[in-house]
């Protein structure tokens, strides 16, 4: 295979780069989206910025303290985005994940109560702006670990709102 790179630094939107998005432990394997792919991120990053902004003036700022210099904001963590093909497959993923087109990011928490936070933010995010996600899904592992998943595609979204337990 052809050794192909792309800058990771460059922003999606403010707070978020294309190496958030497309990071993974398994370094081995070529993860580098195409130019559609990107442009879905670009659009879940949307999303992520809205998360960002309104879990930060609900629960974190305190009266009167602006967002863009205030030293208690906390940034929204992707632990995974894009995946390849071949990534998707190693971490087991699904065949029709959205994560393979570029539209899902799987985000860390700290717990339920901040999973259910984020998921009730983003839903509320959907109903104001009338714009429609395909998944929000808090997800928790075998270990007590949770995430939330969101995923965002330019049509056929589902609102499909879930528990699981893997």
């Amino acid at each position: 295979m052809e050794d192909v790179s792309i800058n990771k630094s460059i922003h999606l939107s403010e707070h978020f780069t294309l190496g958030e998005v497309t990071k993974s432990k398994h370094a081995d394997i070529y993860n580098i989206p195409s130019h559609v792919a990107i442009e879905n991120l670009k659009s879940v990053c949307e999303w992520l910025e809205e998360l960002r902004f309104t879990y930060n003036a609900l629960y974190c700022l305190k009266p009167g303290e602006d967002y863009e210099t205030s030293k208690n904001v906390e940034p929204i963590l992707i632990n995974s985005g894009y995946r390849s093909p071949e990534l998707n497959k190693k971490v087991g993923g699904s065949a029709t994940s959205n994560h393979l087109t570029g539209c899902a990011v799987d985000i860390r928490v700290a717990g339920i109560e901040q999973a259910l936070r984020y998921a009730v933010i983003l839903m509320d995010y959907a109903d104001e702006t009338k714009q429609d996600y395909d998944e929000i899904l808090i997800e928790r592992n075998k270990c007590g670990g949770y995430w939330l998943h969101l995923a965002v595609r330019p049509k056929d979204n589902r609102r499909k709102t879930m528990f699981i337990q893997k």
